[in-house]
């Protein structure tokens, strides 16, 4: 009952009504687009091919199906995450950009923006090359002549570029992070049709794999939303100032960090390098050379094998939790932050004793979110052998449900905030 007189007062409130209607139009859009295709292009032998390749069809769930179904958005945001992420890291190179993202204040992070606006056009078209070039050699497509090429290009980048507004109209008009909730309604565009399928091929006999099937998704999202949550508070206290007549600061607060700092960006990181050998082994098994395609064979066989598989990708994500961990959280630029405005973890000395210390504390507990991200990342393998169900995969782990889960909880915390803001202003 309490839920519901929640979301009766959220309905109540026309701002955050209206904002919320914003973001279901968006979707709305963005679904309708999805399921535009570029003319000439045999749908059917398309979706073959992506179900049975594993990389291409991982992409396609983030983009709602618009891959298969070769849509004007068949890249998604992809070029757009791409072209943030490859400014982020020249930050760590060029001090001068470093600088712009940091201490630019909003206007350095709108010049950051438009930066990253600039750069999703020449890798949006990039990507539509490469993918219309692989798609035609895999014979997922029929060949195209120049004309068609350049148009399909040009469609594919506009349609990015399309993608790429309408989630920076959900951050400016509605409410939550308008490039996670554009990857989340794709995502979760595959539930209706899932749930189709399940009825039309319900088996009675197969009844206690669908029970045990559920029962372990909902336990893998109750475990996500603990790790997600889960936090370690480090005490920090705050020297007494005294300026005029009054006196500042001499309060005690924390600082949280998180189990799992590194999100999913992870096994983002360890699906594109673990499925890389595999699509270009995929990609030269056709090759006039008999050396180079029965090498070619054997790469994309030993990447197959579920126990490698599975092995190989538990390992990199555990690398690479550390790795984006070290690169994004820095314990001597907090502690050094601490020192400037006066705050200091009790029982030690600032600066770089409070560093190791964040240090110590920080790579103990990543551990435990490590071990949990490569353990959701290869769930989905594990019980879908199990229980032999396949629909519904995304519900028992890996990126898809991380991210899903993410973007629900940011909402929901958004959501009350704002309630929270307009209960003081009636007070």
């Amino acid at each position: 009952m309490n839920w519901f007189n929640k979301l009766i007062l959220i309905f109540k409130d026309r701002q955050l009504r209206n904002k919320i209607l914003f973001v279901l139009i968006i979707f709305a859009i963005f679904r309708l687009a999805a399921n535009i295709p570029i003319p000439g292009v045999d749908i059917e032998n398309l979706k073959r091919f992506f179900s049975e390749n594993q990389f291409f069809g991982l992409v396609n769930l983030f983009v709602g199906g618009a891959l298969s179904n070769f849509s004007i958005v068949m890249l998604g945001l992809g070029p757009y995450i791409t072209s943030v992420i490859v400014l982020q890291l020249l930050t760590m190179v060029f001090p001068k950009f470093e600088k712009m993202y940091k201490e630019g204040g909003e206007e350095g992070k709108r010049k950051f923006n438009q930066y990253g606006r600039m750069l999703t056009v020449p890798l949006a078209a990039l990507q539509a090359f490469a993918m219309l070039t692989l798609l035609q050699r895999q014979g997922a497509i029929s060949l195209l002549t120049s004309s068609q090429l350049l148009t399909s290009i040009i469609t594919i980048t506009a349609g990015a570029l399309f993608l790429m507004w309408l989630g920076e109209l959900i951050s400016e008009k509605g409410i939550g992070n308008g490039v996670s909730l554009m990857i989340f309604a794709g995502i979760v565009a595959h539930t209706p049709t899932e749930l189709s399928q399940l009825f039309l091929t319900w088996d009675p006999s197969r009844l206690p794999s669908y029970i045990f099937f559920f029962a372990i998704a909902l336990f893998i999202i109750f475990g996500i939303v603990f790790i997600t949550e889960a936090r370690r508070n480090i005490p920090v206290s705050y020297a007494k100032r005294v300026r005029g007549k009054r006196v500042y600061g001499g309060v005690s607060t924390y600082l949280p960090i998180n189990v799992n700092p590194a999100g999913v960006i992870p096994i983002i990181f360890a699906l594109a390098l673990l499925l890389f050998p595999g699509m270009v082994a995929n990609f030269f098994a056709g090759s006039g050379n008999a050396f180079v395609a029965n090498f070619a064979q054997t790469v994309s066989q030993f990447f197959q094998n579920p126990w490698i598989y599975g092995f190989l990708f538990f390992i990199l994500v555990f690398l690479f939790t550390y790795f984006y961990t070290a690169v994004t959280f820095d314990p001597k630029a907090i502690s050094t932050n601490l020192q400037k405005m006066g705050g200091f973890v009790p029982g030690l000395r600032p600066g770089d004793s409070t560093a190791k210390f964040l240090h110590k504390i920080l790579y103990r507990i990543l551990f435990i979110g490590a071990t949990f991200l490569g353990t959701v990342a290869i769930l989905p393998s594990i019980v879908q052998g199990i229980t032999q169900v396949t629909a519904f995969r995304f519900l028992i782990g890996g990126t898809a449900l991380l991210i899903v889960v993410s973007v629900i909880l940011d909402i929901w915390r958004q959501i009350r905030a704002q309630m929270e803001m307009r209960e003081y202003e009636n007070l």
